[in-house]
């Protein structure tokens, strides 16, 4: 099988290329990634020289390269490439629109003309927005998003829904929760509080903090998306979710504990625009079709998440160089001076 995986040098997508390669040993991998400010290519430094896997660096928006790929001849394309940080998007949404909408268009149009078999497009809890408390949203509940960034996301799930119903395109639409582990960027939440109490820096909590999110360890996650890819018959959309909520001030204060820092590095700011309150998924469709249950709970998930940033801080304190640096100044800074941090 040969796979082009878009978006491969980021989070999620490092990952799944590495659980890929693990599980599949006849599996060819393309990795396409724009190498923008998330993406990395430390994050595959273990596989680079594996001969089923190679880089392209490239844009899911850039046609001409798209069916230049496409006619060496591929199996599956799994789909993770886009603007993700819903704070980002607050302060500029276009390059979302272009990225997640444009690009994601742009990749079915190659993928239909060229025959693929399977077509994977990774999206988020976030596109139907909040959760009224102890319900958890089903794969026919409607889209309500609420940011740029979950709009953003919403537009390409219709579009992959669209070509998967008018020209019968293979294609399965997958939404997570909020992923967490090694390798993420800094920008998210619990690298965030990870990296700035291992600095002993102040760490910047919107509002009350009493945000709720299901926490889908990454690993978990890509399990479920390569299960989706083998599935002979899975279904138009499956939600992959862990079923354990809690509130970015529970996180935070586990994290704390597990570092033997003070609580006092917390440090209430203003909440953002439009933030959602809670999200949660129904997972009921995704076990019974893919037989697929997450095996980290959240306090593993945890342990091992702070082990690594630990462990690995020579890559943290390169990725927290920056862009990084000039976005979080911009954001948090001002907030952070008001209640009297650095």
């Amino acid at each position: 099988m040969r796979v082009l995986v878009t978006g491969g040098a980021g989070f999620i997508g490092s990952h799944f290329i590495r659980t890929l390669l693990r599980v599949l040993p006849d599996v060819e991998v393309i990795n396409l990634d724009k190498l923008t400010y998330a993406g990395n290519l430390a994050n595959l430094e273990d596989v680079a020289h594996d001969p089923r896997y190679r880089f392209v660096r490239g844009d899911v928006a850039d046609a001409r390269l798209l069916n230049g790929l496409f006619r060496e001849g591929l199996d599956a394309v799994v789909h993770l490439a886009a603007q993700t940080h819903v704070d980002r998007s607050i302060l500029d949404g276009r390059p979302f629109v272009r990225t997640n909408v444009v690009g994601t268009s742009i990749l079915l149009e190659a993928a239909l003309r060229h025959g693929i078999r399977r077509f994977v497009h990774v999206s988020t809890d976030e596109v139907y927005g909040p959760a009224p408390p102890g319900v958890g949203f089903s794969e026919e509940s409607p889209l309500n998003p609420t940011s740029p960034y979950a709009a953003s996301k919403a537009a390409a799930d219709l579009l992959c829904l669209a070509y998967r119903k008018t020209y019968g395109l293979p294609v399965v639409v997958t939404r997570c929760t909020n992923n967490y582990g090694p390798y993420q960027f800094p920008e998210k939440f619990i690298p965030l509080v990870i990296t700035n109490a291992l600095l002993d820096q102040p760490i910047p909590i919107y509002g009350d903090g009493r945000q709720e999110r299901d926490w889908l360890y990454v690993e978990d996650h890509c399990e479920g998306l390569v299960q989706v890819l083998l599935h002979p018959d899975p279904r138009p959309v499956l939600n992959l979710a862990s079923g354990r909520t809690a509130t970015n001030l529970q996180v935070a204060r586990t994290i704390l504990r597990l570092l033997h820092k003070p609580p006092s590095l917390l440090r209430h700011v203003q909440d953002r625009p439009a933030h959602d309150r809670r999200y949660a998924l129904d997972t009921h469709r995704a076990r019974a079709y893919l037989n697929w249950r997450p095996r980290v709970d959240l306090e593993e998930g945890l342990e091992r998440t702070v082990a690594w940033y630990r462990e690995n801080r020579t890559w943290w304190e390169a990725v927290r160089s920056g862009a990084y640096r000039a976005y979080y100044e911009t954001w948090y800074g001002k907030t952070l001076q008001a209640v009297g941090g650095k």
